[in-house]
């Protein structure tokens, strides 16, 4: 299972988002997106984060205005490894990977 988490003092309050393969997730501000983050400079669907069966964790940015960026660089489409950082407006969840999916 793949792990973004938010610190532990973040704004807003700490988030937890669990993703198993075959798993595809919309990120935004909108109560149309699967996991909802009420934060400044964030879309409404901000970026999509995919786990394809074989484990491999994706994210992809929606025409987003501010952008989705994985470790300070924008991304368009990137594959995500334990260690990375996904930042969404001024969120930054921490990428981490859990057990052997």
């Amino acid at each position: 299972m793949w792990l973004l988490k938010t610190d532990e003092t973040a704004e807003p309050p700490s988030l937890t988002f669990r993703l198993l393969p075959g798993a595809v997730r919309t990120i935004g501000r909108g109560e149309v997106a699967d996991f909802v983050v009420d934060a400044p400079l964030i879309s409404r669907l901000h970026c999509r984060v995919m786990v394809s069966r074989a484990g491999l964790l994706e994210a992809e940015d929606l025409a987003s205005t501010n952008g989705t960026y994985v470790n300070d660089r924008r991304i368009s489409r990137s594959a995500l490894v334990a260690g990375d950082r996904l930042r969404i407006g001024r969120v930054e969840l921490a990428v981490s990977r859990t057990g052997q999916d």
